[in-house]
């Protein structure tokens, strides 16, 4: 297929006016004018053309936003280590969220364990097309999640002296379960290797000033790869955390009412705030903020001030990075994968549906 006459918005590219072919489900040319035979064209005649949208931070297909908590299945309440727990054996791809997801241009995204437990399971990469979740994987564990802050304080009935002790033994024993060159296979602590050698990063879950701190000490005393992700208040150590530019925040939600204390810093100014100087990934913590909405909240965040095309890049390119996967989504290029959105209108700042929607070259 190729796409004729697009206005792309994608990052690393200059903006104008593009021709795109697509072949066997990749990118295969971006150049301002193709020819090319036997191909069947489709001229969006100066349309929007960006890649398929990626968030960061979901519980897609974990936690649906209607069916109640006996259907949610994001959170392990058996134990506050469960470092075990898959999101692919329990990702459900037949929800309705994932259909309204892809229809808003959403392609790629990040779903896993909730915030209830210190260590609460493996996060998965996933695409949002498809009807088996194996089919559908970009990377069944990218990261492990961790939480601080209220959720485990209160599900477990500990303090943040407690959450912090829990997490820094649990990882003093799989630092030593790595080390060990006659380990004895231990279900928990193995998904824990990649992440004591820093090939997995440990998502931390973290809303208030001291819980950010605290991650980043533990963190730094391990020598692990790690994201932060909320960072709802993180303007009140913004000092702090601009000295460490190379963490990747993932910023969010922040679209809606703020239901607990440590929520008290929530919104876009400060997610403007937070982003100067560094890359950041805006998120929705779906169904939090269902998933279809990824669009206005960045342009929600334009509206604050952030530049447009670092807004794009914060829905793109950036959590694609965060997931491991830019050399397949997150971008429009040469041999990445199709997955593309028409738009007729400027996306981020008119409201509105996509035209169409391209995931792994097949219009979905």
């Amino acid at each position: 297929m190729l796409i004729k006459n697009a206005t792309l918005l994608n990052p690393g590219t200059e903006p104008g006016i593009y021709d795109i072919l697509v072949q066997n489900g990749k990118i295969a040319r971006i150049e301002p004018e193709l020819d090319v035979e036997d191909e069947l064209e489709l001229d969006v005649q100066g349309m929007f053309v960006t890649p398929g949208l990626v968030d960061a931070h979901t519980h897609l297909g974990l936690k649906a936003d209607s069916e109640g908590p006996f259907y949610a299945d994001h959170n392990e309440k058996k134990s506050i280590l469960s470092p075990e727990m898959r999101a692919i054996d329990a990702i459900d791809p037949q929800s309705v969220n994932f259909r309204e997801a892809r229809e808003a241009g959403i392609t790629t995204c990040a779903s896993g364990p909730g915030s209830l437990d210190v260590i609460g399971g493996q996060y998965a990469c996933i695409k949002t097309a498809g009807t088996v979740i194996d089919d559908m994987v970009l990377d069944p564990y990218f990261a492990m999640k961790c939480a601080l802050g209220e959720n485990p304080k209160k599900a477990y009935e500990t303090t943040r002296m407690g959450i912090a002790a829990t997490l820094r033994n649990f990882l003093f024993q799989a630092r030593a379960y790595a080390q060990d060159p006659n380990r004895k296979f231990d279900m928990k602590l193995e998904p824990m290797i990649p992440v004591i050698r820093g090939e997995k990063a440990l998502k931390i879950h973290c809303h208030a000033p001291l819980d950010i701190v605290t991650a980043v000490r533990i963190c730094d005393e391990f020598h692990l790869k790690f994201t932060l992700d909320h960072v709802t208040c993180g303007v009140e150590v913004l000092d702090f955390l601009q000295k460490r530019p190379e963490i990747p925040l993932l910023l969010g939600p922040s679209l809606g009412a703020r239901g607990k204390v440590e929520l008290h810093g929530k919104g876009f100014s400060n997610v403007v705030k937070l982003a100067e100087n560094r890359d950041v990934c805006l998120i929705t913590d779906a169904p939090v903020i269902p998933l279809q909405y990824l669009p206005i909240c960045a342009g929600l965040a334009i509206s604050k001030g952030m530049p447009y095309e670092k807004a794009l890049e914060a829905v793109t390119i950036n959590p694609a990075r965060v997931m491991g996967v830019e050399a397949r989504v997150g971008s429009l290029a040469p041999g990445k994968d199709a997955d593309l959105v028409i738009w007729k209108d400027r996306p981020f700042v008119v409201i509105q549906d996509p035209v169409a929607v391209f995931i792994n070259g097949e219009r979905i």
